[in-house]
């Protein structure tokens, strides 16, 4: 959701290329996992979905619904305190014995 919030709007393969040059080779998102998650939120009304024919290929791109940018920025903030918290245990006296 982050990525379709930040540009707007995009296709599967064009989503799993973002993440694979973001993080460097160092995550993948393969087909199998992202379409499912995609048609989940298409149906959960956090996505809109719309087709187009492109060099003679139907394309489906996916961009974020009203319901959607909200739920992305609260999404994106409640990840961030889970992140902050679990980067204080790492760093804590306690997870060291």
């Amino acid at each position: 959701m982050k990525l379709l919030d930040d540009n707007g709007r995009m296709y599967g393969y064009e989503m799993t290329r973002a993440v694979r040059e973001l993080t460097k080779g160092k995550m993948e998102i393969g087909e199998a996992a992202l379409y499912p998650a995609l048609h989940k939120l298409v149906s959960e009304g956090l996505l809109e979905a719309t087709s187009e024919i492109v060099d003679g290929r139907l394309r489906k791109y996916y961009s974020l619904s009203r319901k959607g940018k909200k739920e992305s920025a609260s999404m994106v903030e409640a990840l961030k305190e889970s992140l902050s918290q679990l980067q204080l245990l790492l760093n804590s006296n306690l997870a060291n014995g």
